[in-house]
C-alpha cells in the first residue's frame, strides 16, 4: 500500500472546481511545501519498489488534492511540470535532476542556495535552477552522501561523494562556507569516452593515440598529469579500454567514480573517520591491502600522499601497466610532485633514493591541459629514460605548440612531434606492436 494506513490519499479535486491560473512566483516553495507534505503521507518504504508511472498517476491525484487544500489551481501544463518536480524531489535530486539529465552539462557548480552555474561546451553559464532555502540544499547534500555511506555536518563540513552513474560530488557547508553550501558536481558521460572520440574532438592526434595505445598494451607505467579540470580522469578512462580483458584489475579511489569496461575488475575505495574519529581507510591503506590481491595492474585514481611511494613500489615489483594520476601543471612538476609526496611517507630516504624509485618505476607521462577556450588537449607526451646523475632524465615525444587565436577567438596550435624515438619502442616490437617510424620524424605536424 503506497498511503501509510493512518493517513487517506489526498481526494482529488471536484469536477467544476475554479480554473483560475496560480502566478508562478513561489513555485519552489509551493514544490517544497507538497513534497514536504507528500513524505508525511506517504510510504516510503515502497517509493523504490514502484514503477515511476504508476507513482506518477498516484502523486497526481494527491497533488490536486492538495493544490484544492491550498487553493492554488493550476493549468494542465504547470501541474504537470509540477508532478514531474515532485518526483524529482521524491526520487531523485530535487532541482538538480534536469541539469544532470542534460548530456550537454559537464559541470554543475552550487554557490548556495539561489546561484546555480554549469559548465556547457567548456563555458560557464548562471542557470535559473534555484532551492528554497539552505535547509532544503543541505537536505539534497545528505541524500546524495548518505547513499555512499558518508555524512556532513557541522563536525565533518567538507565531503566528497559520487552519484549513482559515477558523477563526482564535492560539498562544503557552513560554517566552513560563509555564505552558505557550495557544491561541485563533476558529470560523467553515460557511455566513456574512447580515444578515437579523443581524436575526433581535437584533444590527440591518431599518431599519438596509437602511441599510447602501444604504451598500454606493452604494460608500461603511465602516469597521468594535468591540473584541475583538465581531463586526466577521461583520459585514464580511455587508455584503460586497450587493457586485456584477461587481465585482473584493481581500482584504488578516494570517491570510485573510474568506469572500466574489462570484466575482471576489483573497486576499491577509501573510508572516512566516523563521528569518533576513528575507522578511516586512506589510500595507502588500499594500496597496500591491493598488492595481496593479485592484480596485474593497479590503477589509483589520483596520488595526493604517502599512498605515491607505495605505487611506485607496485610498479617496482610485477604489477607492469599500472596508471595512475596527479595534479601538475608540467610533466616535470609531476615528478617533483610524487617526490615530494614520497617525503611525505616518512620513510628516511635520499632525495637521489627517491628519484631513482621514480625514474625505474614510471616510463611515461602524460600531460594534459584545459585551455582558456575550455578545450581539453593533450600536450605533451614525455618518456622517463633514466637517471643522469642526481636529475631524473626525460624526452619529449609530443607536444602541443599554440600560435595564437582563431577566428571563433579558440586557441590555436598545432600538435608536433619533436623527433626523439621513444627508447620503449623496442618493448612495444618484441609485443607485437609495430608504430611506423615516420610517426616520429621531426617536424611532423597535425593541426
Amino acid at each position: 500500500m503506497l498511503w501509510k494506513p493512518t493517513e487517506p490519499a489526498p481526494r482529488g479535486m471536484k469536477p467544476g472546481a475554479a480554473s483560475t491560473v496560480a502566478p508562478i512566483e513561489g513555485a519552489t516553495a509551493l514544490k517544497v511545501r507538497i513534497h514536504q507534505r507528500l513524505i508525511e503521507l506517504l510510504n516510503l518504504g515502497l517509493l523504490d519498489k514502484t514503477p515511476r508511472e504508476t507513482l506518477r498517476l498516484e502523486i497526481r491525484g494527491a497533488v490536486t488534492g492538495l493544490l484544492t487544500e491550498e487553493k492554488r489551481i493550476l493549468g494542465l501544463g504547470q501541474t504537470d511540470q509540477l508532478i514531474e518536480d515532485v518526483l524529482d524531489e521524491l526520487l531523485g535530486l530535487g532541482p538538480l535532476e534536469p541539469l544532470l539529465k542534460d548530456e550537454t552539462v559537464s559541470d554543475i557548480l552550487i554557490n548556495t542556495h539561489s546561484t546555480v552555474y554549469v559548465e556547457r561546451l567548456g563555458r560557464l553559464e548562471p542557470t535559473g535552477v534555484q532551492f528554497q532555502d539552505t535547509k532544503h540544499l543541505v537536505r539534497i547534500i545528505n541524500k546524495i552522501v548518505s547513499a555512499v555511506g558518508r555524512r556532513v555536518d557541522e563536525s565533518q563540513p567538507m565531503v566528497d561523494a559520487r552519484l549513482a552513474d559515477g558523477s563526482r560530488v564535492n560539498a562544503i557547508i557552513p560554517p566552513l562556507a560563509v555564505d552558505g553550501p557550495l557544491v561541485s558536481i563533476r558529470k560523467f558521460a553515460k557511455v566513456p569516452i574512447h580515444m578515437n572520440r579523443l581524436v575526433e574532438l581535437g584533444s590527440v592526434t591518431r599518431e599519438m593515440a596509437d602511441l599510447l595505445q602501444g604504451v598500454v598494451k606493452a604494460r608500461r607505467n603511465v602516469l597521468i598529469s594535468g591540473g584541475t579540470g583538465s581531463g586526466k580522469t577521461t583520459l585514464l578512462n580511455a587508455l584503460s579500454a586497450y587493457i586485456d580483458t584477461e587481465e585482473r584489475i584493481i581500482t584504488i579511489e578516494d570517491s570510485a567514480e573510474l568506469q572500466l569496461q574489462q570484466p575482471h575488475v576489483g573497486r576499491l575505495e577509501t573510508r572516512p573517520s566516523n563521528i569518533e574519529g576513528r575507522g578511516e581507510v586512506s589510500q595507502r591503506d588500499l594500496v597496500r591491502n591491493a598488492l595481496r590481491m593479485r592484480p596485474d595492474r593497479i590503477i589509483v585514481g589520483e596520488v595526493r600522499a604517502g599512498e605515491a611511494f607505495d605505487m611506485l613500489q607496485a610498479m617496482n615489483t610485477g604489477h607492469d601497466g599500472s596508471m595512475t594520476t596527479v595534479h601538475a601543471n608540467t610533466a616535470r612538476d609531476a615528478l617533483s610532485r610524487i617526490e615530494q609526496m614520497i617525503g611525505m611517507a616518512g620513510l628516511e630516504l635520499s632525495p637521489r633514493s627517491i628519484r631513482q624509485q621514480i625514474a625505474s618505476a614510471i616510463n611515461v607521462v602524460v600531460q594534459a591541459e584545459r585551455m582558456d577556450d575550455g578545450r581539453r588537449r593533450i600536450v605533451s607526451i614525455v618518456e622517463i629514460v633514466g637517471m643522469e646523475e642526481d636529475v631524473i632524465s626525460t624526452q619529449e615525444i609530443f607536444r602541443f605548440r599554440r600560435t595564437g587565436r582563431n577566428a571563433s577567438g579558440g586557441v590555436a596550435g598545432e600538435f608536433e612531434t619533436t623527433g626523439v624515438r621513444p627508447r620503449f619502442l623496442e618493448a612495444l616490437s618484441s609485443r607485437g606492436i609495430e608504430l611506423p617510424p615516420i610517426n616520429f620524424s621531426a617536424g611532423r605536424k597535425s593541426v
